[in-house]
């Protein structure tokens, strides 16, 4: 992407127009590191479509003031070609505490780490996030306070926060893009919801981004570069991470396979449409089935009983299908599987590896693995606490 700079309207105010040029192309390049980062100076200068040497101007300034550091790339790495490996540039992250925000369709949790990602406290309450959004919210701050004091430190100690959200979020606007899915939140503005109640700059994320998230720092994807992360709770979502970085899509909203139709004759879904993939299969339709043999999906002892093992099997194969479809198009190296119907057992995810060893293009070349989240339900909280770790300077123009 070009930066065009504003022109010079006169001699007497162009040292004015110079300044302003330069600010809005520091400003670029600072969003531009963040966005990419580790990055080298060449690929800088192509991605915001600069003269190399003006980018290596630039650069060094902010190496001089601290605001942006270098590290050795590994070879083969970003930037990488016969020779000596490129240097690659990061933001500078300050010091200080930070904290995460995890909105689930029915649940808050809240942690405060150290810079470093150590969690120092959390906590957690079940609510009902999508139709009480100010009370959610307000819950937020409830929980913050709790979790500091038991950390024994104060909100000054907090330098950034990240919040993830279950719905898909419009990533100009850092609304809800949907007006039927957390219809509560459509109309608000999360990030100074939060700001107004905290004191707190907010990143704000989709969870199954910010699940994906987790796990790249703290689970199962930290030697993966191309994944999917399946959130499968009371909705179904998944983030789709390529060649190490995360994708979004055009507007922030790619991965809501929760609404892709199975089953055009099926049960209304929230969004309006019918026989949706989580309107077919969630934790709420499960513990629905499971429910006149009195059973519950989320308690241990009841998924030996013959029934809760075909429900959930079921379930998952169900998902497969449409996550095997992700397969044949990314090629990814693993799926991995979060939320709460991943932490009912191995049926689920079995269920789920059925469909993809059947359904998704054969050979050892294009085999996926199909895994569950080690983190216990943690992966979207964990990933905002890496968000917020990773975010240098929360006040930095999106």
């Amino acid at each position: 992407m070009s930066v065009t700079l504003p022109p010079v309207a006169s001699t007497s105010n162009a040292a004015d127009h110079s300044s302003t040029a330069h600010a809005l192309l520091r400003a670029h390049l600072l969003r531009t590191i963040r966005d990419q980062a580790p990055v080298s100076r060449s690929e800088l200068s192509r991605v915001i479509g600069l003269p190399r040497s003006t980018t290596t101007a630039l650069v060094a300034e902010l190496l001089r003031e601290g605001v942006i550091t270098e590290a050795p790339g590994r070879g083969g790495g970003a930037g990488s070609g016969s020779g000596r490996p490129p240097t690659l540039l990061s933001l500078r992250r300050p010091d200080g505490l930070v904290a995460g925000f995890d909105f689930g369709h029915r649940h808050l949790r809240v942690a405060v780490a150290s810079d470093e990602g150590h969690i120092l406290a959390e906590e957690s309450i079940q609510l009902d996030v999508d139709r009480r959004a100010a009370t959610a919210l307000d819950w937020a701050r409830d929980l913050l306070s709790t979790v500091l004091d038991r950390a024994g430190v104060s909100l000054a100690d907090v330098r950034s926060a990240a919040a993830g959200i279950p719905a898909p979020l419009n990533s100009r606007t850092g609304r809800v893009g949907s007006p039927t899915i957390l219809a509560s939140w459509a109309d608000l503005d999360p990030v100074e919801e939060l700001h107004r109640r905290t004191g707190l700059n907010v990143t704000l994320g989709n969870d199954a981004a910010f699940g994906a998230l987790g796990e790249m720092t703290y689970g199962a994807a930290r030697d993966l570069a191309d994944f999917i992360y399946v959130k499968a709770s009371h909705g179904i979502g998944a983030a789709l991470v390529l060649n190490g970085r995360l994708y979004r899509g055009s507007h922030g909203m790619a991965g809501e396979i929760g609404h892709t139709q199975i089953d055009p004759s099926g049960a209304w879904c929230r969004c309006g449409n019918r026989g949706c993939l989580e309107a077919t299969v969630s934790i709420d339709v499960v513990r629905r089935q499971l429910e006149p043999l009195g059973l519950d999906p989320l308690n241990p002892d009841d998924m030996g009983h013959p029934v809760a093992t075909k429900v959930l099997s079921q379930s998952g194969r169900t998902v497969g299908v449409v996550i095997a479809s992700l397969c044949n198009t990314l090629n990814p190296e693993a799926v991995i599987l979060g939320g709460d119907l991943a932490s009912t057992g191995d049926h689920f995810t079995a269920g789920v590896r059925d469909s993809v060893r059947h359904l998704a293009q054969p050979g050892p070349a294009l085999d996926t693995a199909v895994i569950a989240t080690n983190l216990q339900n943690r992966a979207e909280l964990l990933g905002a606490v890496a968000c917020a770790v990773a975010t240098p300077y929360a006040a930095l123009p999106a």
